[in-house]
């Protein structure tokens, strides 16, 4: 049973606890069906903002006020990304050390005052600067939100919500095309209103999601290991009385308990210590797989808009059109393959959609390099590659939010997102900005070919190396560091 203490662990107390065990033991629920939505709109707001900012570089170009080159565009995108680096780092470290529930408000309203400055961008450097703010809220959502979905739900479910939530982006897309068809229609708005127009939509969606999230409760399975333990059981009995209409009585059940040492933070050698020696097979696989999917999506999706308009001769105003079955693929990905990774399993699943990914890009790639493709066979090929690479880049993140202790998760989240995303996100849109603007379809199936590599790499590594943990629970894949014998 639950300590009555209530202040925080400050005296290396220990607490036998069975709340981890009650929160998987619970049906799914219309409480975990507003957690994920409440939750799970961060990835449909950085989908709009990803969308806008590649659907809306015509418009930026032909912006009187602004004049962008392609290299602008592409720096551009560079600086959200290095500004979601940054920020997941900086949140994540946070949101293992004051909670789950505190950061995801900071985190949206630092994206809120960011989304919105950026629709009042005077030039280069202060649309840039605004967009690292913008990608700085985004990169701390991502942390906050993944621990706190991972510890509510229940772990027969954790893979396919996961895997859904984190293809949710997609629906942020179609979001984000239908407002650049709206909005950068010559006839409707002048060509230097529509895209700031745009922007302050994603801060509207934004305040939305703000009221969404005030009835979210702290993670228990935080407040159990941070000193709080009469504060997670009134919490997990509310989500008991929410789901089955009562709380549950622990001595009518023989849920597995667990012993742990109470602590207010965890040290940064201790998070290091943990992260490259004892669980350093893990970081790599974790690693891998980031680093794939990002060169392989900010690469290619930053970078959509400027092949369709620079190869294919698509105007701005119409590239909405091109992204809105590509969206379809990417969100049905996750949809009708979720399931699989908790049914077959994550080594097998993670292994087949990273390598079909990129198999799927080569040969795509060689055909707009003979130009054997037209724009609407582009987008159909580009469809059926994300309709795999989606479910295998949501993967990415479930694998480095479940293998990891609690105590670290945020971090090692925002970890492995900071140096993939540095590694393979933060260049890629760049890379590929230079290279489309060679004007050469040589050059750019270069750069198709090394993103095709880096994703048969990463799968041979999950064939290797991956973790099965489809439907255990999160302390039994890595126990917490609290634990005590």
């Amino acid at each position: 049973m639950p300590a009555t203490n209530s202040a925080p662990a400050n005296d290396d107390r220990v607490i036998e606890t069975d709340i981890a065990a009650r929160l998987d033991s619970l049906p799914w629920s219309g409480f975990h069906t507003r957690v994920v939505f409440a939750l799970g709109i961060t990835w449909i707001l950085d989908g709009l903002e990803v969308t806008l900012a590649g659907t809306l570089s015509g418009a930026l170009k032909a912006s009187p006020s602004l004049h962008f080159s392609n290299f602008d565009v592409g720096f551009s995108n560079s600086a959200y990304l290095a500004g979601a680096v940054l920020g997941a780092l900086g949140f994540g470290w946070l949101t293992d050390r004051i909670g789950r529930k505190k950061l995801f408000f900071i985190t949206l309203a630092l994206y809120l005052t960011a989304t919105a400055a950026t629709a009042l961008s005077w030039g280069l450097m202060s649309y840039a600067t605004f967009r690292f703010f913008t990608g700085a809220g985004i990169g701390g959502e991502y942390t906050a939100i993944n621990s706190t979905i991972q510890e509510l739900v229940p772990a027969r479910y954790r893979g396919w919500t996961d895997i859904v939530i984190n293809g949710s982006f997609w629906i942020g897309t179609a979001m984000g095309a239908v407002c650049a068809i709206v909005l950068l229609d010559p006839a409707v708005i002048g060509s230097d209103l529509g895209w700031r127009l745009a922007y302050f939509a994603g801060a509207c969606l934004g305040l939305v999601v703000l009221v969404m999230r005030m009835w979210i409760p702290e993670s228990p399975r935080w407040l159990i290991i941070h000193g709080y333990p009469d504060r997670a059981d009134i919490i997990v009995a509310d989500i008991e009385r929410s789901v089955i209409g009562k709380a549950q009585e622990p001595r009518q059940h023989r849920w597995p308990k667990i012993k742990l040492r109470m602590r207010d933070h965890t040290p940064l050698r201790e998070v290091a210590h943990t992260l490259f020696s004892v669980y350093r097979q893990r970081a790599l696989v974790g690693l891998a797989l980031m680093v794939a999917q990002a060169f392989f999506y900010n690469a290619i999706f930053f970078t959509f808009a400027l092949v369709l308009s620079e190869f294919y001769g698509i105007a701005a105003d119409r590239i909405g059109w091109y992204i809105l079955p590509f969206a379809a693929g990417n969100f049905l990905g996750p949809l009708l393959l979720g399931r699989l990774f908790d049914t077959l399993g994550r080594r097998v699943m993670i292994t087949f959609t990273y390598g079909i990914s990129g198999i799927l890009l080569a040969l795509s790639g060689y055909l707009f390099a003979h130009g054997l493709l037209s724009a609407q066979g582009q987008t159909i090929a580009w469809m059926v590659i994300f309709f795999f690479a989606s479910p295998a880049a949501s993967a990415a993140y479930l694998t480095v939010s479940e293998t990891f202790p609690l105590e670290i998760r945020a971090l090692a989240i925002a970890l492995f997102y900071a140096v993939g995303t540095g590694i393979g996100g933060v260049a890629g849109p760049a890379l590929f900005g230079a290279l489309i603007d060679t004007g050469s379809r040589g050059s750019v199936f270069a750069g198709y070919l090394f993103g095709a590599g880096l994703m048969v790499a990463a799968a041979a590594i999950a064939w290797r190396y991956c973790i099965a943990a489809e439907r255990k629970p999160l302390e039994s894949v890595a126990r917490p560091l609290a634990f005590v014998e």
